[in-house]
């Protein structure tokens, strides 16, 4: 596991055990206590859903840019350095789905329906203030994931820093090829000299 999905797992981690904390400090709530704090807090989760939801669109449509921004640069990146941006990539999408499937959810008119047994609003709450921490975690997580490759090819492009990792590899596959490159010019001109000497 790579330095970026590390911190990108801690800062995820830690924001979610914040919203745990916060939920253990309301203490335990059911019944009609319940009910009413789930129709106070749905407004911020929804407001919630709908900024992860733009947030992670737009990461998603600007890693187009550094994409070519990326191929873009005199120096060649590695591999590691497109996998980051993949799995960036993946990991937003699935933070929109997500997303958009907890919004759709938590818009049902839960709290006006008098079908749903009240025992039932205490577990509502819990999982609706799970989903909340997981999906501000998920957010934090793409957000640090996005700063780690950014500042990487800030680094390489900008900065022309030449001995960064996701550099080197690269650039010694570069020299080996042309070492490559001119041991075979050189056999080719010895065979070259061994035919004019055979004439």
């Amino acid at each position: 596991m790579n330095v970026i999905v590390k911190r990108a797992i801690a800062g995820g981690v830690v924001s979610t055990i914040i919203m745990g904390i916060g939920t253990y400090i309301l203490g335990e709530v059911s019944g009609y206590k319940a009910k009413e704090l789930l129709s106070t807090s749905l407004a911020g989760i929804n407001m919630l859903c709908n900024t992860v939801i733009l947030g992670s669109s737009t990461i998603l449509a600007l890693m187009l840019p550094l994409l070519s921004l990326s191929m873009g640069s005199n120096s060649r990146l590695t591999k590691a350095h497109y996998g980051n941006v993949l799995m960036i990539a993946k990991f937003d999408t699935i933070l929109i789905i997500v997303s958009v499937i907890t919004f759709l959810m938590l818009n049902l008119p839960i709290t006006e329906s008098e079908e749903v047994p009240s025992t039932w609003f205490s577990s509502i709450y819990y999982v609706s203030l799970a989903m909340a921490a997981i999906l501000g975690g998920g957010f934090v997580a793409v957000v640090t994931m996005l700063y780690e490759t950014i500042s990487n090819v800030i680094e390489i492009v900008g900065l022309g820093v030449k001995d960064h990792p996701m550099v080197e590899k690269a650039e010694k596959a570069e020299d080996e090829a042309e070492e490559a490159k001119e041991e075979v010019e050189k056999s080719k001109e010895e065979i070259k000299d061994l035919k004019e000497k055979e004439r």
